[in-house]
């Protein structure tokens, strides 16, 4: 097993342009890539057409990509990891729910929100939008839901990444949680 300090200092060499790091890096990380993309798969419909291992691959494909990140340690590429993932996510929903295309939205479950019933499932296009209008009001508190609940962060790993305090991640995460149950069962 490899130490958050081996793939922190790893990151940072990759972000310094050594393509070298890159190539150590990637077996280190897949595992978790695995686990995020499966976590996020999990939420979605029995019958959704995208594998795990192809929103790995698009994921990885996109981190990659990243060419001014400057990593900050293993918290913070997971986070953007974890981002990366949800956008995927929310554009396949989209161009399945195109009415060319026939399709209906996808649904996913929210039970790691602790304020949304477990017999409820929520709309992911509804849950991206009310993510987005809450970044517009609070971006913080966008992000910490973003972490917790979509990149499998721990408190302490958001609060790094976020660079607040584990209280301050709490209060904003209570809070988000609230104004987006608010936002997609009352609208706007």
């Amino acid at each position: 097993m490899c130490s958050s300090s081996e793939i922190t200092g790893l990151l940072v060499d990759w972000g310094n342009g050594d393509k070298a790091a890159l190539e150590k890096l990637l077996p280190l990380v897949e595992r978790e890539l695995h686990r995020l993309a499966h976590s996020y798969m999990r939420k979605e419909n029995p019958d959704h057409t995208l594998q795990t291992s192809a929103l790995v691959n698009e994921a990885y494909i996109r981190l990659i990509d990243q060419k001014n990140t400057h990593w900050q340690n293993r918290a913070h590429f997971f986070g953007i990891a974890a981002q990366i993932m949800r956008r995927i996510l929310c554009n396949y929903a989209r161009d399945q729910h195109r009415k060319k295309r026939g399709g209906h939205a996808l649904q996913i479950s929210l039970s790691d929100i602790a304020i949304l019933s477990e017999q409820k499932s929520l709309d992911l296009i509804a849950l991206d939008d009310a993510l987005n209008k809450l970044a517009l009001i609070d971006e913080r508190k966008s992000r910490v839901i973003e972490l917790r609940h979509f990149g499998g962060l721990s408190v302490e790993e958001s609060a790094e990444v976020l660079g607040i305090s584990t209280a301050t991640v709490n209060r904003d995460l209570r809070l988000a949680k609230a104004w987006i149950w608010r936002e997609i069962t009352h609208g706007s």
